[in-house]
């Protein structure tokens, strides 16, 4: 058996064009574990090869499956929840700095799957807080926006997810640490490369299960059999060395809570 990659590198416009691809290249079955809009270039390019995805957001909703249950046609896979976590962590966020009252927000304004509804959860979560929005899609517009927090001085910083911006992570974590500008984020990834604080999906843990649904179907299971999952591990990771940088002391409530606390 060989293995395929293809990669888009947070470009999402990519997703069509590697999709197609790997479809002329005659594979058995196309895994996406990151992104339900990769899963969706995927639909769009076969009906027979199974996908298995791995998506942020309801696949029902998104087109992906008849029904979570009854996935009908050749796409099922796992929902780890990332985008409908927006409200949990900016809970989290206000604990952790509650004199926080105008919040920096990034979004990727080409991510179909995360970008709206990253939007609408944020502005319905806020308690009565700013919202200095910035849109972003590569590495210089994340340049320009931290720029731009300099000028305007949020209390701290609010990251969507998606795939971008976990292949920028190491960018971000560094900007807003010289910015000294609290971040919360939605995977663990980033705090181990030094940003604050993370709460969401365990992603290893939803990858590991893309790649068990993957064997299933290279041994013979239909992907309308198979019900899609929903994962309901959560975690909390906080960096202790990056919040004493930035003189911040962490509730002992967060604290007990977290799944990790890197020193």
């Amino acid at each position: 058996m060989a293995l395929e990659f293809a990669w888009a590198e947070g470009q999402y416009g990519r997703f069509g064009e590697l999709a197609a691809d790997l479809v002329r290249r005659g594979v058995k079955v196309i895994a996406v574990p990151g992104s339900g809009t990769g899963a969706l270039a995927a639909k769009d390019a076969t009906a027979s090869i199974p996908i298995v995805f791995g998506a942020a957001s309801d696949p029902a909703k998104e087109g992906l499956v008849v029904s979570l249950n009854r996935p009908g046609g050749n796409a099922t896979g796992v929902n780890f929840f990332t985008a409908e976590l927006v409200a949990k962590r900016l809970q989290v966020l206000r604990e952790l700095v509650p004199a926080a009252n105008r919040i920096a927000v990034l979004v990727n304004p080409t991510d179909p799957e995360g970008y709206q509804a990253t939007l609408h959860d944020v502005e319905a979560a806020t308690g009565g807080q700013q919202l200095l929005l910035h849109e972003v899609a590569t590495g210089r517009d994340i340049d320009a926006a931290f720029a731009s927090m300099a000028r305007e001085k949020p209390d701290a910083l609010f990251v969507a997810p998606g795939s971008f911006f976990n292949t920028r992570r190491v960018q971000l974590a560094i900007l807003a640490a010289r910015h000294a500008l609290p971040a919360i984020y939605p995977v663990r990834a980033y705090p181990e490369v030094g940003g604050l604080i993370s709460y969401g999906t365990d992603i290893l843990d939803a990858f590991r299960q893309v790649g068990v649904y993957t064997t299933r179907i290279l041994k013979g299971a239909k992907p309308a059999d198979l019900p899609v999952l929903q994962l309901t591990k959560f975690e909390l990771v906080i960096n202790l060395n990056t919040a004493r940088a930035l003189g911040l002391q962490v509730p002992d409530k967060l604290l007990a809570l977290a799944d990790e606390v890197i020193e």
